[in-house]
């Protein structure tokens, strides 16, 4: 018979957000009659943008056009949104990344979650706690950890964020090859100040550690003294990876396209220590194992890139940052401590209770649907993330319902 990855068995029994949605369906069934409002996984609400959509709708009618009907495009992204992602999201802010550093996929999450595979299987790997649990799943997929024991696997390196450090991470206290890190936070919606992160690459470059950096949430950043890419950080395109989403500020959960950047001056080292550059390896796992994008969702994401495009997108995260800010403002009223709802879409709240007991109870008497944070974590103990992923109404009623419930 053929034998198994064992690693896989190392996993907790269920994934955090398969878990919320078993419990929700099993009240729903339970409850049929009682209307259920979701703030838990970050799913968008509201409709492509009318220049993306257009776009969208365009790229549609050249395939059926045999004059400019495309098939297979170019494994690393077409040439025009590529060009696009590298002028608007780092050039124009002082980043050094070139287009040909630029690698399209569809979403961050797959692509966060595949980028360990270009690295040894016994580097030391560093994540946050609370964590993106992909950043955690995968390598223990990959075997780099140990059992997990009282909820933290063997030959990780955890990273606290806590209520006294303000959510941030202190550096490694122990050599490390690999440091995730994630800004705007996902779970916390805490941020990053260019100094706080400066110190990361610092640390990276004097230890030749690389840094994985999500910014899947960039686009809700109002704080222009907040740095948007790692890249405005002097030195980090020699130590970072950033991966970029468009799923949340512009509507494309459903229409699936991110990107990548592994600048050419990125470096790891073989067996042997000798220097090998890690874009060659990305290009290498990516052009393997994908085929590319398809070309209508990559003509709308062209067009997320283009003066209106922009003042669209920038329309719709205003949309969610105002459902942060009541949600906020609720939570506050409500005597609890938070963090996140200014620069992000998710409000990390300090319920003081056994996490996934305040989700049960949410759930039960305001019928209102978060996720519990211990499943981030065991540093997301005591806490419930909320999301501004909904209408407006939907967020005050919300709101209401959680006040009387408390």
């Amino acid at each position: 018979m053929t034998k198994i990855n064992e690693n896989f068995l190392k996993l907790k029994a269920s994934y955090l957000f398969a878990d919320i949605a078993r419990r929700v369906s099993e009240f729903q069934a339970a409850n049929p009659d009682r209307p259920i409002l979701k703030l838990g996984i970050g799913d968008v609400t509201e409709p492509l943008p009318d220049t993306v959509l257009k776009a969208f709708h365009d790229g549609i009618d050249e395939m059926a056009d045999r004059n400019t009907f495309r098939g297979y495009g170019p494994e690393q992204g077409y040439p025009f949104l590529r060009e696009a992602i590298a002028a608007v999201d780092f050039q124009s802010r002082g980043a050094p990344i070139s287009a040909d550093e630029v690698f399209v996929s569809d979403g961050a999450k797959c692509d966060s979650g595949n980028v360990q595979e270009i690295f040894a299987d016994d580097c030391r790997i560093a994540v946050p706690d609370p964590v993106y649990p992909v950043y955690v799943d995968t390598n223990v997929m990959a075997g780099r950890t140990g059992a997990n024991v009282n909820d933290r696997y063997e030959g990780l390196v955890y990273l606290e964020c806590t209520p006294e450090n303000n959510y941030f991470p202190s550096l490694p206290s122990t050599p490390v090859d690999v440091i995730y890190l994630c800004f705007p936070n996902n779970p916390t919606g805490a941020t990053a100040t260019k100094e706080q992160l400066e110190a990361f690459v610092n640390y990276a470059r004097e230890n030749k550690a690389i840094i994985l950096y999500d910014a899947a949430y960039v686009a809700f950043i109002r704080d222009e003294s907040l740095p948007q890419s790692i890249y405005e950080i002097e030195g980090a395109d020699e130590v970072a990876i950033e991966f970029r989403s468009l799923s949340k500020n512009a509507g494309f959960t459903g229409t699936r396209c991110a990107y990548t950047i592994v600048p050419k001056k990125l470096k790891g080292v073989d067996s042997s220590g000798e220097e090998i550059g890690l874009h060659a390896l990305w290009s290498r796992r990516h052009s393997t194992k994908f085929n590319g994008t398809s070309y209508p969702v990559q003509k709308a994401a062209a067009a997320v890139f283009t003066p209106e495009g922009q003042a669209e997108t920038r329309a719709l995260t205003d949309f969610y940052l105002n459902n942060a800010k009541h949600i906020r403002e609720k939570v506050q009223a409500l005597g609890l401590s938070c963090v996140g709802g200014d620069n992000s879409p998710y409000i990390w709240i300090n319920m003081a209770t056994d996490s996934w007991d305040a989700f049960d109870m949410l759930l039960n008497k305001a019928g209102v649907v978060c996720t519990p944070g211990a499943g981030f974590g065991t540093c997301g103990e005591g806490h419930i993330r909320l999301s501004a992923f909904n209408s407006y109404e939907n967020v005050v009623e919300a709101m209401d319902r959680i006040a009387e419930a408390l």
